[in-house]
Parts: C-alpha cells; sequence; structure tokens
C-alpha cells in the first residue's frame, strides 16, 4: 500500500533535497545499514529519513527485510530523476563559486592511492605553487579508486582528480602529467620469492594465482589482455601488497611503493625487464559547467611542476 498525504507534485523544499541525497546514499550503497558510514548518522535516522521521503512523495520506494534491500520500480525512477536534480544542483552551486570566487573559497582534490612516494609525482611541489599564487583558498584532499575518484569529480564533489589513465570520459577533461612503473612482485614463501632470477615470462604466469585490482584499471585491463588468471580481487594496493606479502600470491604493484618490502627482503621483483607495465597518470575535471578558475590555476600548477620530470 502507497504511502497517504502525498506531497503536490512540483514541491520541493530544502527538506526535499536532503531526503533524497540520504536516499541516493541509500541506493548507492545498496542498503540502509551499508549508508551509514556513507551519511555519518545512526540506521534508525536513515529508516526514518527514508520513510518521511516516502511519505512526502507517496511511493514506496525500496523494500527492505530479510530478503534483502532493493529498489521498487517507482524507486528506480525516482533515483534516476533525484541524481538528476541533486547534480543539477551542484552544478548551481559550483557555478556560483565560480562567480564569487572570494577569499575563503575552496578546492576540493582526489588523489589516486599511493602516490605520495612516487618520485616522478610532483603533487606537493603543485600544492606549493598553488598556494603562493591564491594563499587564501582553502584546500581538500581525498585519497580512492579510479571509479570513486572519476564519479566523484562527474558529480561535482571533488573539482579536480589525479588517477592511472584506463580509458577517457567524454565528459572529463585530461592532462597527463606523470607515469609509475607496475612490477611483479613475490613475497616470502612463494616458489618464484626463491627463484626470482628465473626468467618467467608472460606465458609462465598464466599458471599462476594472481592478486589483482576488481575496478576498471591498468591494472585489470593488463590481466584481461594477458589472458591472466585473477585469483584474488582487491579493492586497492594495499590489498594487493598483503596479499603477496602472504606468500600465496604474486601481484603488480608500484616500484616506489614495493621498495621498503624489498629493501627489507620481503619481496622480489620477478624478471623486471619483461613482467612490467607503465601507468600513466592524468588530471581529470569536468568539461560543462566551465571549471572554476581555481581548478584552471591548480592545473597549470600541475602541468608547470611536471613539465621537467617527463
Amino acid at each position: 500500500m502507497k504511502p497517504r498525504n502525498r506531497a503536490l507534485p512540483g514541491r520541493i523544499a530544502n527538506a526535499d533535497l536532503r531526503l533524497l541525497r540520504v536516499f541516493r546514499a541509500v541506493a548507492d550503497c545498496g542498503g540502509l545499514a551499508a549508508a551509514e558510514l556513507e551519511l555519518g548518522i545512526s540506521l534508525s535516522t536513515i529508516s526514518r529519513h527514508i520513510k518521511d521521503l516516502e511519505h512526502r512523495l507517496g511511493l514506496v520506494l525500496c523494500r527492505r527485510g530479510r530478503s534483502g534491500f532493493s529498489l521498487s520500480a517507482e524507486g528506480k525512477r525516482v533515483y534516476e530523476s533525484a541524481t538528476r536534480l541533486l547534480n543539477e544542483a551542484e552544478v548551481f552551486r559550483t557555478t556560483l563559486r565560480g562567480i564569487h570566487h572570494a577569499v575563503g573559497d575552496q578546492l576540493q582534490i582526489a588523489l589516486f592511492e599511493q602516490i605520495a612516494s612516487n618520485p616522478r609525482a610532483r603533487v606537493a611541489e603543485s600544492l606549493r605553487r598553488f598556494n603562493r599564487q591564491v594563499p587564501d583558498v582553502a584546500l581538500g584532499l581525498s585519497s580512492g579508486n579510479i571509479a570513486d575518484i572519476e564519479r566523484g569529480v562527474i558529480d561535482g564533489r571533488y573539482h579536480i582528480g589525479l588517477i592511472p589513465e584506463h580509458r577517457r570520459s567524454e565528459t572529463l577533461e585530461y592532462r597527463e602529467l606523470f607515469s609509475e612503473t607496475m612490477l611483479l612482485y613475490a613475497g616470502q614463501g612463494h616458489a618464484w620469492y626463491e627463484a626470482a632470477g628465473t626468467r618467467r615470462s608472460w606465458n609462465d604466469l598464466r599458471g599462476q594465482e594472481l592478486a589483482g585490482l576488481d575496478f576498471q584499471s591498468p591494472n585489470m585491463q593488463l590481466a584481461n589482455s594477458r589472458g591472466l588468471r585473477r585469483a584474488a580481487s582487491v579493492s586497492d594496493q594495499e590489498g594487493v601488497a598483503h596479499l603477496v606479502l602472504s606468500g600465496l600470491y604474486l601481484g603488480f604493484l608500484p616500484d616506489h611503493y614495493a621498495a621498503p618490502f624489498v629493501s627489507e627482503g620481503r619481496l622480489r621483483a620477478v624478471n623486471p625487464t619483461l613482467l612490467r607495465y607503465e601507468c600513466r597518470f592524468a588530471a581529470i575535471w569536468r568539461r560543462l559547467p566551465p571549471p572554476l578558475r581555481l581548478t584552471e590555476t591548480f592545473v597549470a600548477c600541475l602541468l608547470a611542476c611536471h613539465a621537467a620530470t617527463e
């Protein structure tokens, strides 16, 4: 049965926008409990917000219970419309910030994991240069995987992102910055660790237990193109490192990230002249609406600081 007291069509208040944001987060996370950490509010509060939204709209948006969480047919349509509405609201806010461009503005930057130890990355220098040019801007730095950063840039949560290039979206602009060398590693206890000097081939690797990233990335593309079997899938480089260090799996890691483990004798690179690949990192931002002047300034700083390193 649909909730009573349906709100009149077209009446959208600030409170409704807040409820729609909660509903979108619940749908994205796949359930109320899973959205607790994302939203930073209690499960009971999330449940109340969903009920309030259903009451306001006069619709049953989702089913929750022992059988699990799922969106109703109406909920799917509301989710699609809410996503468009909230994205447009963020575009409006972003445009206003660009118009005002006053002291106290913020620049939200999202970085792919584990690049601070890459000597080819000049992010710290870029931040210093940017600060000298616009010292009153507050910086917000986040980290995540490729999909999270791309989605955050597209929906306006981040003004700019730094990710390994793997495929290009028509909604984003790209500027290449630096590269990263990925080598195959074996941990103590693995047969290939003891025979790391053996000239292993790609064909040899196809028969091995490999740990890899579980999202669209150069790592996944390599595994698919080389016909490698990923016996364990993880969401980040740290997960790959743990699995390789266990001695149960082989895995590709950035050479700069693996260097401390290699110096401690916990990891060894396997035939690094052959079993390797390069990742190209790029700065990304939305094409529309046009980027803030702050975004353009930071991109210029990135390009200037990386110009002499590649």
